[in-house]
């Protein structure tokens, strides 16, 4: 398990994490969202124990994990930067690796690489940005650590490459309990990948919950009126608004909750037309972030 209570990572006067609390279990898929600067990927490097907290903890399987070095050979961290391998060959990175993890597994090694094909002698700077990023991810799964973090996991790969190094995560969360924490920005890969996701905005979690629980509480409603309702009524009848949007006697309404007692609710104003209209995960999160107070335009790019 993996437990951040009340962290607090200051770089000069900016707090890059002020004071975000989350618990992940183990065997999770996490996806963390996030604009740049929102604190994403300082926390993974916190809880890969790169980072010192200036306040708080970061905890996994209870124990802290900074200047920790048994606890660290149970986590593998894959940086967005690979220039520290960039005068290494393929061959040598494993090498690298395989010194500093005890678990490291040549025989799953070999497999993922013969998978992926990619050159083992030629240096790691003659390397697109997307078969570096192969590369550190075969080396990450072949640590066989418990833990493995990956920041913005899929940058550089082109679709078919998503595809097997997705299928290669998923064999090894299958394989081992393995528990992992990706950022990106793309909606669609969490939406694929995840079990659970958190929404980091200005060095906070502003959202974390359940992708299931997510997708199946909050939904779209077109509903017509002899006469037009207003949102009073709505809530009053018990339907629990994200959005309302009326246009003549028709209800554009973004619903949360259990989609039978929502429907009651509505039926309960007598109206001539109830019609759920499925709404995409980003659409979700942009309802969600404004009932939260915050302006969903900033938290893309």
């Amino acid at each position: 398990m993996i437990e951040v209570k009340n962290a607090v990572m200051r770089f000069e006067d900016k707090n890059a994490l002020d004071g975000i609390s989350l618990t992940i279990p183990q065997g999770c898929a996490y996806g963390l969202l996030g604009s740049n600067g929102a604190g994403k990927s300082t926390l993974l490097r916190v809880l890969s124990g790169i980072y010192r907290l200036n306040g708080g903890e970061a905890l996994i399987d209870g124990m802290p994990v900074y200047d920790n070095a048994p606890l660290k050979e149970r986590v593998f961290f894959i940086n967005d930067e690979t220039v520290q391998f960039n005068t290494m060959t393929l061959s040598e990175m494993k090498q690298y690796y395989k010194s500093f993890y005890s678990s490291f597994d040549e025989e799953l090694w070999k497999k993922l690489h013969s998978a992926l094909g990619l050159p083992m002698k030629k240096r790691l700077n003659t390397f697109s940005k997307g078969m570096k990023r192969q590369a550190a991810v075969i080396c990450g799964i072949a640590c066989r650590t418990p833990y493995l973090f990956l920041d913005e996991a899929f940058d550089g790969l082109d679709p078919t490459m998503r595809i097997m190094v997705k299928q290669m995560l998923i064999d090894a969360m299958v394989d081992t309990g393995l528990t992992v924490i990706f950022s990106s920005h793309n909606l669609g890969e969490i939406d694929e990948f995840c079990d659970r996701v958190g929404l980091m905005h200005s060095g906070r979690v502003v959202f974390d919950r359940e992708l299931d629980s997510v997708k199946g509480s909050v939904f779209k409603i077109q509903t017509a009126f002899d006469s037009p309702v207003t949102k009073e009524q709505l809530l009053n009848s018990g339907v629990e608004m994200l959005h309302m949007e009326m246009n003549g006697s028709v209800a554009h309404i973004i619903a949360r909750g259990d989609r039978e007692k929502v429907r009651e609710a509505v039926e309960r104003l007598s109206p001539k037309l109830y019609d759920e209209v499925p709404l995409s995960l980003e659409e979700i999160f942009i309802y969600e972030m404004e009932v939260l107070g915050y302006d969903s335009s900033k938290l893309g790019d």
